[in-house]
């Protein structure tokens, strides 16, 4: 049996669904997300949860119409306003991971803000993947290591990779329903354990959270090896070093 797992990550998926069938504009289910996803933090927090990582925004949701990203843009600034002093206080370290440079000024800073004033806390990284997607993080990964002349290895990518400060996570939840990870953590969910909800994202609970823990933790972990290797044990992959 698995341990409880150390980074859980999650596709917060449903927002709008669950708006359309409530006859609400898209929007409120981006709202109601919110608060969801303040409930998952304190859920992870209370059982001991290292690490949190969110798909708020990938690099493909500029697709959808105008109004609904200028509504996801102006609720990312009131959630930095409502939730960071909360985030704070809690000792939740937040991370900001994707592309920021078609983010507003405005918008920027505030991420920025955000992680500085909470850089010293301890109990819960929290990584936002905003503006994110998984092709751009090996991608800029390459580049990076391009433009220092360094060798393109397996363990200099993981080294420049955005999420290179937390291990790779043990878990991925995606609610809503769907079947995929839609371009989320490509790189890093090479051994993750998936589990997928019927529950579109404002629905997920403390329940639902508890049901993929318990999940996750009655699966074998082999990582390419096999069951009389680990002797019955479960095998945590190697962590990074922050």
């Amino acid at each position: 049996m698995s341990q409880l797992p150390h980074h859980v990550a999650i596709v917060m998926d449903g927002n709008g669904r669950w708006a359309t069938k409530r006859f609400l504009p898209r929007i409120a289910g981006h709202k109601q997300g919110v608060d969801s996803l303040s409930r998952c933090v304190k859920a992870c927090l209370e059982r001991g949860i290292a690490v949190l990582t969110v798909f708020a925004f990938s690099s493909e949701n500029w697709n959808r119409p105008s109004e609904e990203v200028s509504g996801l843009m102006d609720l990312l600034v009131f959630a930095l306003a409502r939730e960071v002093p909360t985030l704070n206080a809690q000792g939740v370290q937040l991370h900001f991971v994707g592309d920021r440079q078609r983010l507003s000024g405005k918008v920027q800073d505030g991420l920025a803000q955000a992680e500085l004033g909470t850089s010293n806390n301890q109990r819960l990284i929290f990584n936002v993947c905003f503006n994110y997607g998984g092709r751009w993080d090996i991608a800029q990964a390459a580049q990076k290591l391009a433009s220092r002349g360094e060798v393109i290895t397996e363990q200099s990518l993981d080294r420049a990779m955005a999420l290179a400060h937390v291990p790779d996570p043990d878990l991925l939840i995606r609610t809503g329903g769907e079947l995929r990870i839609s371009n989320f953590l490509l790189w890093q969910a090479a051994y993750s354990e998936l589990h997928f909800s019927d529950k579109l994202w404002p629905e997920f609970d403390e329940a639902a959270l508890d049901e993929a823990i318990a999940v996750f933790r009655a699966r074998e972990r082999r990582f390419g090896q096999t069951s009389a290797q680990l002797g019955g044990q479960n095998h945590r992959h190697k962590e990074k070093v922050a």
